[in-house]
């Protein structure tokens, strides 16, 4: 709302598109982002939808992880965490899911965000021409409703596993100072 009004005041073309984080993993843009956008009919091009690799099939129980991303970020891939060892839970029982399904892990991924109907497309960030054929091989993935429950009953809707991770928490929620006048 107020960045129609600040579009409308300052004579510049409204907003029309929103580009969250989203995948299974990383689930809270379902309660506060995605329901605006299809308030306002913008598009949503999502990104991360295999959560930084995690949901690639390269990050299993009893195989080394050696992804780029765990390279770069070594916290995120952590096994000695709490956090991590609830994500890799979850990515061996949506393995499961997806094998039930007759699916790569990448195509319910990948199904799974542009199964919502606020998201317009998922970004997708191959690194490899393997990367991209397993990837592209998802484009016409369309998830059953058992399967998206399974989904849900894995990862609560508008969860995040890993919240600490989030680029798009308003600062006012992490600076008291920024909520208290």
């Amino acid at each position: 709302m107020q960045g129609q009004w600040a579009a409308r005041e300052h004579h510049l073309s409204r907003y029309v598109t929103e580009q969250p984080s989203y995948s299974i993993l990383q689930r809270g843009v379902e309660s506060h982002v995605l329901p605006v956008t299809e308030e306002y009919g913008m598009g949503v091009l999502v990104w991360s939808p295999l959560a930084s690799g995690w949901l690639s099939g390269a990050v299993r129980r009893g195989r080394s992880i050696t992804t780029s991303r765990s390279q770069s970020l070594p916290d995120r891939f952590d096994l000695g965490l709490p956090v991590n060892q609830a994500r890799l839970d979850a990515v061996e029982r949506l393995a499961a899911v997806a094998d039930g399904a007759g699916l790569t892990l990448i195509q319910l991924a990948l199904g799974f965000v542009t199964a919502h109907p606020a998201v317009t497309s998922a970004l997708i960030g191959p690194r490899t021409q393997d990367h991209l054929r397993s990837q592209l091989a998802a484009a016409d993935t369309v998830l059953s409703a058992d399967v998206l429950d399974a989904v849900d009953a894995i990862v609560a809707p508008g969860t995040d596993l890993a919240a600490h991770e989030k680029f798009d928490t308003p600062p006012a929620l992490l600076d008291p100072a920024l909520r208290r006048r």
